[in-house]
């Protein structure tokens, strides 16, 4: 098993302030803002909130509104129909079931509409201080697997729930909320998808997917 340790330690040092990216003022917008997230950045998520809460400013407001005028409030954020549908639901059943209140259990979280395991974790994490899982997103995903921290079959399958699964063996439990974090920030800012600068990366020394850790290999292979 990947011995993540030295992983977590690198990565700590190098992000240090490393937490979440969207802007929020309570439980409930937290919920909206991850909810809007999927298949979109932070950076245009936190364009978005601003004037979508002034406009509603409870979880009423969001139960009550016009769902057309919720669309065209958050159409740029991509999926916009089922992203407002399951913004407008759940702020109903938080009202009627949870007492206008943001539930703080994973399996109450998981009864609200456009609510998986990201979303309840991130809400737990963020909110409420509770590790109940890893959040998982694309970031982790891809980082997890390059690092060899997950099989390239469940990479491949995107399979987040398995994947979860197996960071939760070998994380300890006191990193489970920050794993995640370290992750995406490496993510966003050096292991970029598109061109890794494995040259500045803290971690190319103990990458497998380094083209510095690639090479020397190659170079090793060529002399012995």
């Amino acid at each position: 098993m990947k011995n993540i340790l030295p992983i977590i330690r690198k990565l700590k040092k190098q992000y240090p302030d490393a937490g979440i990216e969207l802007d929020f003022g309570n439980t409930f917008q937290l919920l909206v803002a991850v909810i809007l997230s999927a298949q979109c950045t932070d950076v245009r998520v936190n364009k978005v909130t601003p004037p979508l809460f002034k406009a509603f400013p409870d979880v009423r407001d969001f139960a009550e509104c016009k769902i057309v005028d919720l669309e065209k409030m958050i159409f740029s954020t991509g999926f916009y129909r089922n992203k407002a549908k399951n913004i407008r639901a759940a702020a109903v059943k938080i009202l009627s079931d949870f007492g206008g209140k943001v539930p703080g259990t994973m399996d109450e979280l998981l009864t609200l509409p456009g609510v998986a395991r990201k979303t309840a974790n991130v809400i737990l994490n963020e909110a409420f201080g509770v590790s109940d899982g890893i959040v998982v997103d694309t970031h982790v995903i891809r980082i997890g697997g390059l690092l060899g921290l997950v099989s390239r079959k469940l990479v491949v399958a995107k399979n987040a729930v398995r994947i979860e699964a197996e960071l939760m063996k070998i994380v300890p439990k006191k990193d489970w909320s920050n794993i995640s974090h370290l992750l995406i920030w490496h993510g966003r800012r050096i292991c970029v998808a598109r061109k890794p600068q494995c040259a500045i990366c803290p971690l190319s020394q103990i990458c497998p997917s380094s083209t510095v850790t690639v090479r020397a290999t190659e170079r090793r292979s060529k002399q012995s």
